[in-house]
């Protein structure tokens, strides 16, 4: 592994599709990249703890820092937190950061959050949908507040709110951005989008579960979309 982090490779929604994840997976280990970024949907619906179990042992296989944040599709929450915590221990390059942070390479933090709906009256679930109202994903970011020096990659199952992008998204999310102020945010979306809001660059890499992912050049800040 490479002591600093330039380029990554960025999918979303693999939705069970295990032989997508291990295409990405075998492209890892082919070398030149210094992370993986991976937004949910991980596993199919109703998948239980056996689809974490087994892509997280797909993801084991990349040996780079990697990184995954779960999506509306992945509930009840246990599941997810019970295979990630047991596969993390293992494998300690492998990070779930779903309301959490973690280091990747030369002083850059990855953060993020999956399952965000605007909205005071949104009611939060974790048993029968993954949903969190916005106001919740400022409040479990705040640390972020005290670690301004870092290097920062957002990664969200939903898109911020992005004109540019021609498609509705989170006000909240955008909000953090703005804020921030992150080099990149990688986010869920069918279709390769990318564009600027701010200072900070937005790659939606299209899902994986189609055969789409994107890579991703923090030192030229441009993202190209990629078929498997």
């Amino acid at each position: 592994m490479r002591n600093f982090t330039r380029t990554i490779l960025a999918a979303s929604n693999p939705a069970g599709n295990l032989k997508a994840v291990e295409a990405l997976v075998e492209l890892a280990r082919q070398g030149g990249f210094d992370a993986l970024l991976l937004a949910g949907n991980l596993t199919a619906k109703s998948a239980g703890s056996a689809g974490y179990r087994d892509l997280f042992k797909i993801l084991a296989k990349t040996n780079l820092p990697t990184f995954y944040v779960p999506g509306p599709d992945d509930f009840p929450i246990q599941h997810y937190l019970f295979e990630a915590a047991s596969i993390e221990v293992v494998f300690p390059y492998l990070h779930g950061v779903h309301g959490a942070f973690c280091l990747a390479p030369g002083h850059v933090l990855v953060c993020g959050m999956g399952g965000i709906v605007d909205g005071a009256e949104t009611e939060r679930e974790e048993g029968q949908a993954l949903r969190y109202p916005g106001w919740e994903v400022v409040y479990r970011l705040k640390f972020l507040q005290e670690l301004r020096d870092y290097s920062k990659l957002f990664l969200f199952a939903t898109p911020p709110a992005h004109k540019g992008l021609h498609r509705s998204g989170s006000e909240s999310l955008a909000e953090l951005v703005g804020t921030y102020k992150p080099r990149l945010v990688v986010a869920a979306g069918k279709e390769f989008q990318t564009g600027w809001l701010g200072r900070s660059l937005i790659v939606l890499p299209g899902h994986l579960s189609d055969g789409h992912y994107a890579v991703v050049d923090l030192d030229e800040q441009r993202a190209e979309l990629r078929q498997l």
